[in-house]
């Protein structure tokens, strides 16, 4: 293990906050159509459908108490996807009453999205243009700490808010700390 990683691993350990803390495990979200989203993650994207959950009986109490959602939700079906390296996906397809059924966009509360580390930018462009992605513009150079790193953002056939990042010779807040963002 190099020097580095090892003076971070020790500086974590010694300001944990949540006890037993590893990671992230997965991140999940909720797709207005699950067989489209299927076919979005593993045919464009590559990721491996691992498992299904569902359908579910209706259950009030579940989902307004355990859930926060509303409690005449419906829970379809859930599915499990390994996404190379990182956090898995759990992909959600509800019905609610009261369900919203807009992106939220960055700038939104609760805006979010899901960067994908690749190891050739231009390339993975080319390919999500080939497959009928729309992609928002083109790669962007950042600046400041991030120096060093491309990025341009994506849509999901659903319009979900996605990223691509590469920065193969690092960035810029490499050469003022020991401490390192994950990557792949």
């Amino acid at each position: 293990m190099n020097r580095d990683v090892e003076q971070q691993d020790d500086a974590l350990k010694e300001r944990r906050g949540l006890p037993g803390i590893r990671g992230t495990d997965h991140i999940g979200f909720t797709v207005p159509d699950m067989e489209q989203a299927h076919e979005f993650f593993v045919n464009v994207i590559g990721c491996q459908h691992v498992y299904s959950l569902g359908p579910y009986p209706q259950d009030p109490g579940l989902m307004r108490t355990k859930l926060n959602v509303h409690p005449e939700a419906t829970l379809a079906e859930i599915r499990f996807y390994r996404c190379f390296n990182g956090a898995n996906f759990e992909v959600f397809n509800y019905s609610s009453p009261d369900q919203r059924r807009e992106q939220p966009r960055n700038s939104d509360i609760g805006g979010h999205h899901l960067a994908f580390y690749v190891d050739d930018l231009d390339a993975a462009v080319d390919y999500l243009k080939g497959q009928g992605i729309q992609v928002l513009g083109e790669p962007t150079l950042s600046s400041g700490a991030s120096k060093g790193q491309r990025w341009v953002y994506f849509l999901a056939p659903w319009g979900m808010q996605f990223e691509l990042v590469s920065f193969p010779k690092g960035k810029e807040y490499e050469s003022q700390t020991p401490l390192r963002l994950w990557m792949p």
